[in-house]
């Protein structure tokens, strides 16, 4: 007797096959047989006629690390099929934490959590025992951050680090590995990953590929220096050794546009040299990101602190607003920024408004306005950014090797701010405006996409793929109702259409209602993950 039987689904099974019609049983936490199961008993038997039957979607790009714990149902995943995140992207990770760096290290990289959060741990041991004591309702398959390391070894100084203190990052590293860490990330467009030098990089890059980890970077530049970051970034494969991911690839300004084609063109060439590399995207035509991004490596030395003392200073303050007034109309858009969210202060009611609006309320440039808002808020501002082409966004989904991801972290709709959509959206837009509605992929691409390929690049054998004997990470939708329902306007609102998901052979959601499986932090070991 089988413990779930499926019948009569579209079963598209990660691969890129075409979808065929068939039964799936499931026994314990392995699927036991995909094919005419007939009348074979079941404890569970669910009547899945006209719905697809697919794998458990995989987000390869996720920062929920950060709020996991506050919001362990994951009910914005979990409601569109989604069985495991890979975390600990863009160079933020919860761990390491070293004794008095752990202030600092919370300082750069807290999200929209509740105050009582955790938010560092020693090790990547004590951040996977903290998160399986938490139940969260998929699996985590976490990496560890660059900035993490370095705010370890170095704090938030804008300087060079010291062979001794690169070491101190290399052992970290190492460290994690061993522990079972999936792979090493960079943002190197942000403080105070924005510090470190390629030779920085490549040094650690070195010691990731000795482990067979992936490297994530968030690159350096998205816009006006974007194919100098694309070469950096293969560079920097090329030197070491290790597998490369390129995190959601875009191109931002309108002075940008197009440059993705050239992009993907230079990650071809490479893997012709047999670098192995790819790239990841998220379905949408705008960014989220820190409006601190958008100032210069010099004003951030020190974090969030130094930069507010900086605003404090006149003589600071006026070269600051010159050099963002500088990139307006490129990649500083005030009329395309979003406020998304922001601690309580003087903007919190501003939420939602652009910063070209505020400007124009208060009679400041759009430049000072925004480091008015920064100082007043202590530096954790979050936007939306409206500066990428959905004519973009189209070319970088059909590229064969483009992972389909969220980069997201708000895992409930009852969260406070002005998120952007994709928190909500991803997965169910994938399927249904990417592929139904729009027809930029086909359904069995779609879902290779979201399945398959970020298992491949993570290095999860046993998931992503519908096969008998894999684990029975499952997701059944509808094709023609699924649909993402949060929207720029309206972003705070649960994707419609997915029926059931099975965590390990039992249920996360059932008949659209959630079925309180929890999942559990993988570890990698070589090729394969452990449980």
């Amino acid at each position: 007797m089988f413990d779930v039987l499926l019948r009569g689904a579209t079963v598209v099974d990660g691969t890129g096959n075409p979808p065929r019609r068939a039964d799936l049983a499931v026994s314990g936490d392995r699927i036991a047989l995909i094919g005419d199961v007939g009348r074979t008993d079941a404890h569970t038997v669910l009547d899945c006629s006209g719905l697809v039957l697919a794998p458990g979607f995989i987000d390869l790009h996720s920062h929920a690390d950060f709020t996991i714990t506050v919001h362990p149902g994951a009910e914005s995943y979990v409601r569109q099929g989604v069985t495991t995140i890979v975390t600990g992207n863009c160079g933020s990770s919860p761990f390491p934490s070293v004794g008095g760096r752990d202030a600092a290290l919370t300082a750069i990289m807290a999200r929209e959590v509740s105050a009582e959060a955790e938010l560092t741990w020693p090790d990547f041991a004590g951040f996977a025992t903290a998160i399986g004591a938490a139940g969260p309702a998929v699996n985590l398959a976490p990496m560890v951050g660059h900035a993490a390391l370095r705010v370890a070894a170095a704090g938030t100084e804008h300087r060079e680090l010291t062979a001794e203190e690169l070491g101190f990052m290399r052992e970290l590293l190492a460290e994690a590995a061993h522990q079972g860490a999936f792979g090493l990330s960079t943002g190197l467009i942000y403080a105070p990953g924005s510090f470190a030098a390629t030779e920085e990089v490549v040094a650690l890059a070195t010691e990731a590929a000795a482990y067979d980890l992936l490297y994530s970077t968030h690159m350096r530049d998205e816009g006006d220096a974007l194919l100098d970051a694309v070469d950096e970034a293969i560079g920097t494969a090329r030197r070491s050794g290790v597998r490369l991911q390129v995190s959601h690839l875009k191109a931002m300004g309108p002075a940008n546009h197009g440059k993705v084609s050239d992009a993907l063109r230079r990650i071809e060439s490479a893997r012709a040299e047999g670098i192995d590399v790819a790239c990841d995207v998220y379905p949408y035509a705008a960014s989220s990101t820190r409006l601190s991004s958008r100032l210069p490596n010099w004003a951030l030395d020190g974090g969030f602190a130094g930069l507010v003392n900086r605003l404090r200073d006149e003589e600071s303050y006026t070269r600051i607003a010159a050099e963002l007034t500088a990139k307006t109309g490129r990649t500083f858009l005030p009329e395309a920024t979003v406020l998304a969210a922001l601690p309580e202060g003087p903007y919190a009611d501003r939420i939602g408004a652009t910063l070209a609006t505020i400007a124009g309320e208060r009679g400041r440039p759009p430049a000072e306005t925004a480091l008015d808002i920064l100082a007043a808020h202590e530096g954790n501002v979050w936007i939306v950014n409206h500066a990428m082409a959905e004519s973009d966004v189209d070319i970088v989904l059909g590229y064969e090797r483009s992972a389909i991801v969220s980069d997201g972290w708000v895992l409930d709709v009852h969260n406070a701010g002005h998120p952007h959509p994709r928190h909500f959206g991803t997965f169910a837009r994938a399927i249904g405006r990417y592929h139904r509605d729009r027809g930029v992929l086909g359904l069995s691409e779609a879902v290779r996409k979201l399945t398959s390929l970020p298992a491949a690049r993570i290095g999860l054998a046993e998931r992503g793929i519908l096969a008998e004997g894999k684990i029975a990470d499952i997701t059944v939708f509808d094709p023609e109702t699924i649909v993402d329902t949060a929207s720029y306007a309206h972003p705070l609102a649960y994707a419609r259409g997915t029926e059931h998901v099975l965590l390990g052979g039992q249920f996360a959601l059932i008949g659209g209602e959630l079925g309180g499986r929890r999942g559990t932090v993988l570890r990698k070991s070589g090729r394969r993950e452990q449980r």
